[in-house]
């Protein structure tokens, strides 16, 4: 496999050096900690908000720091937990009087990074809640999780808590929206190829050319089951009911809809797969309030998609309405 790499262990240090420099006026990258922030934080009047997770996902999470949606990303290697101690030193560098907002996706790894930053930073005084994100209906547990997986339905997540902080909410308010949106946000993926992940070359799973492995997690964990590939109007319907019966959304409800390539599917199939989803969802009585289409959470080159809906209501629509400034132009 073909990849722009020098040596495989400065990939994701090169990556962030690369961000910071793009975006001077914006971020800033503390290599100790692998860490990108907002140039302009912390900020006295706003809780601070941090997600970290591993590497390989972007443009989530690093490329989502900025005004309206994070403070700062930690990420470890790809596809591996940030240390604790990268953790807890960026709380110390963020924190504002007004406390720090945590965001983990739920992997065992990154729980317990963060749990532990979050107990060292109480420790010193800093006000620190946690939100875990399981927004992954495929499995109830993986190789990697206790309970439901984290994956594209964090941008929700980072994008509501994130306008709350902007606004100036207190801790316990962003807490709370955070989970609220949660609550009614539903992800389902599937894989047409493996990833490659720069350190191994190859890719990282066999997947046949007439397969596909429908709810795919997003480091390549295995899904509901392996398939033969079918029609594209076939396999997005399996990937719409997966998320609606499992809300379960009604006719009636206002929802946003992402679909969210997982790296290596040009943009032409993603509108494609947004066109059949978005009809199929018409087709139940679901308004689709709120469109979203891209890369927000990859999974390195992998090929694929995920469809996400969030049940929407006033205060939701009202926070994913307001603007951001982030590197990604797409958000």
């Amino acid at each position: 496999m073909k990849k722009f790499v020098n040596d495989p262990k400065d990939y994701v240090s090169e990556m962030l050096e690369g961000l910071a420099l793009a975006n001077p006026d914006t971020l800033k990258y503390v290599p100790e900690y692998n860490l990108i922030m907002r140039a302009d934080a912390p900020q006295e009047n706003k809780v601070s908000i941090v997600q970290g997770s591993g590497s390989g996902h972007e443009p989530a999470h690093v490329m989502t720091v900025g005004k309206g949606m994070l403070d700062a990303a930690c990420p470890g290697d790809v596809f591996s937990a940030p240390p604790t101690d990268f953790v807890y030193e960026t709380v110390k560098l963020v924190a504002s009087p007004k406390g720090v907002l945590l965001l983990v996706n739920n992997y065992t790894g990154d729980r317990m990074a963060f749990e532990m930053a979050q107990e060292l930073s109480e420790a010193e005084g800093v006000a620190v809640r946690t939100l875990f994100i399981d927004d992954d209906v495929a499995v109830q547990d993986s190789t990697y999780t206790v309970g439901r997986r984290g994956v594209a339905g964090n941008f929700f997540v980072m994008k509501a808590v994130g306008a709350a902080a902007e606004r100036g909410a207190d801790l316990d308010e962003v807490h709370r929206i955070g989970e609220k949106v949660n609550s009614v946000t539903r992800t389902m993926g599937m894989a047409l190829t493996a990833c490659t992940p720069p350190a191994k070359g190859s890719p990282l799973f066999d997947l046949p050319d007439d397969a596909v492995e429908m709810g795919v997690g997003i480091h390549g964990e295995p899904g509901r089951k392996r398939e033969k590939l079918q029609p594209a109007d076939a396999m997005v319907g399996e990937l719409v009911s997966a998320v609606v019966d499992d809300l379960p959304y009604t006719s009636g409800d206002g929802v946003a809809l992402m679909v969210n390539g997982l790296g290596g599917t040009p943009i032409g199939e993603l509108y494609l797969v947004y066109g059949r989803a978005h009809k199929q969802l018409v087709e139940r009585g679901i308004e689709i309030r709120r469109s979203y289409v891209g890369e927000y959470c990859t999974s390195l080159d992998m090929a694929g998609a995920s469809v996400t809906l969030v049940r929407l209501d006033d205060e939701i629509s009202d926070l994913l309405a307001d603007p951001a400034e982030i590197p990604i132009r797409v958000f």
